[in-house]
């Protein structure tokens, strides 16, 4: 007869999907990543970089195909592979760099550790990152130990943010055999950009004013929640909790 005490923890079935956007969501990281494209843009054309296109929410490979144009370089088809490869080389070099000089948004540990409490929830990203820099990003601050990034979505795929979106919902359903719709899976950034891909990749949505998106305009988007930050942790819970709960689920007031 099994003896209960002694019979091996179950698993928990997971049932909810967060996502989190990296880049000022959980970290602030802007001078580190300027000087690592500077670096890459030097590698791969020769020549000092003069403007670095802005982010906007937009994946690094969007941001590097602009960034080449603005300067004047022509692209051939190993370019992008090419530069990215560059920039991941450039951003490990200054990886050391990240905790001095870049920031933790406020609250975004203790988010991430709340978040993970919750009954049957798996954390990964949903960024304009490429996946090695996305890594040095969170563990730089200590922010990786409840993330999975093997289920998330990143800036190297070259696909729209919503259809990264999609791909991730496809390898956490590969990994755990549950189907992940706008019901049981939710994006947590700060750009309207966030909110778009949310709504049209299929996604709750809670925007957080922390970027450069006003919290009218993350409303304005489609959030279904806005927050000033991640400071209160519980409210980040309570927020997840009631998105991806099956029974009469609604968006949260904010």
């Amino acid at each position: 007869m099994a003896v209960p005490w002694l019979d091996p923890p179950q698993e928990v079935a997971i049932k909810r999907l967060v996502l989190w956007n990296i880049d000022l969501t959980l970290v602030d990281v802007a001078i580190v990543t300027r000087d690592a494209y500077a670096e890459a843009f030097r590698a791969v054309t020769g020549r000092p970089l003069l403007k670095l296109a802005a982010a906007r929410g937009r994946p690094d490979s969007e941001i590097v195909f602009e960034t080449l144009a603005v300067n004047g370089i022509v692209t051939e088809d190993d370019t992008l592979p090419r530069f990215l490869s560059a920039l991941a080389m450039a951003f490990a070099d200054r990886r050391k760099r990240l905790a001095t000089e870049g920031r933790v948004m406020a609250g975004a540990k203790e988010a991430l550790k709340a978040v993970a409490g919750l009954d049957g929830v798996v954390q990964s990203v949903l960024t304009g990152t490429i996946k090695s820099n996305a890594v040095h990003k969170l563990k730089a601050f200590g922010l990786d130990k409840h993330v999975d990034f093997e289920l998330g979505g990143y800036g190297e795929e070259v696909y729209p943010k919503a259809t990264l979106l999609q791909v991730a919902q496809g390898r956490a359903k590969a990994r755990f055999g549950v189907p992940f719709t706008s019901a049981n899976t939710v994006v947590i950034g700060d750009s309207t950009r966030d909110v778009q891909a949310a709504k049209i990749g299929g996604a709750a949505m809670i925007g957080v004013a922390s970027g450069r998106s006003m919290a009218s305009e993350l409303r304005e988007a489609g959030a279904d929640l806005v927050l000033p930050d991640l400071s209160n942790a519980s409210e980040v819970v309570a927020a997840v909790a009631g998105l991806t709960t099956p029974v009469d689920r609604r968006p949260v007031s904010p």
